[in-house]
């Protein structure tokens, strides 16, 4: 079966989040996605739901010869493992992990919608994006990743750290 190129987001706000994203990026392999690029971590500020602490996000680039429901539901044993639990949607949450980009499929069920519906609403998906796959750009896109940053109405604080 041949692989995907994929692109996950990754975030955190809860415990020591930059050990969450490292046990997370350390745990992708057992998921049969290879990873082969991480971008730098960035401190974000919450978006939608304001009153939570601040956000560590990342992006990663790897490859699976998975389908999409099955690489969602190992991503889901991820966050369970290392103990994530959403209280409540865009609540504030020990480890989330987004299937951004699955080639350049387009997906739209209840449980998985691809390519992710807010990806170019968020700074803190952009940034990180734009840093691994700058050039990256999809057809019904206006823009590469890069283009797509710099044009975004989203004014939320991301650092690189």
């Amino acid at each position: 079966m041949a692989r995907t190129l994929v692109y996950l987001s990754l975030g955190t706000n809860l415990g020591d989040r930059t050990a969450n994203l490292k046990a997370a990026i350390a745990a992708l392999p057992s998921t049969n996605f290879r990873v082969q690029k991480v971008s730098s971590f960035y401190e974000t500020e919450p978006v939608d739901y304001l009153d939570q602490p601040w956000f560590l996000n990342c992006v990663v680039e790897g490859e699976t010869d998975s389908q999409p429901m099955d690489l969602l539901r190992a991503l889901r044993a991820i966050e369970s493992l290392l103990g994530s639990k959403k209280a409540f949607a865009k609540g504030p949450r020990l480890l989330d992990i987004d299937i951004l980009l699955f080639g350049d499929l387009s997906l739209d069920t209840p449980e998985l919608q691809i390519p992710h519906p807010r990806m170019l609403e968020r700074r803190f998906v952009l940034a990180p994006l734009a840093e691994i796959a700058p050039q990256l750009k999809l057809p019904q896109w206006t823009g590469n990743i890069s283009e797509l940053l710099t044009k975004t109405r989203d004014t939320s604080s991301v650092k690189r750290l």
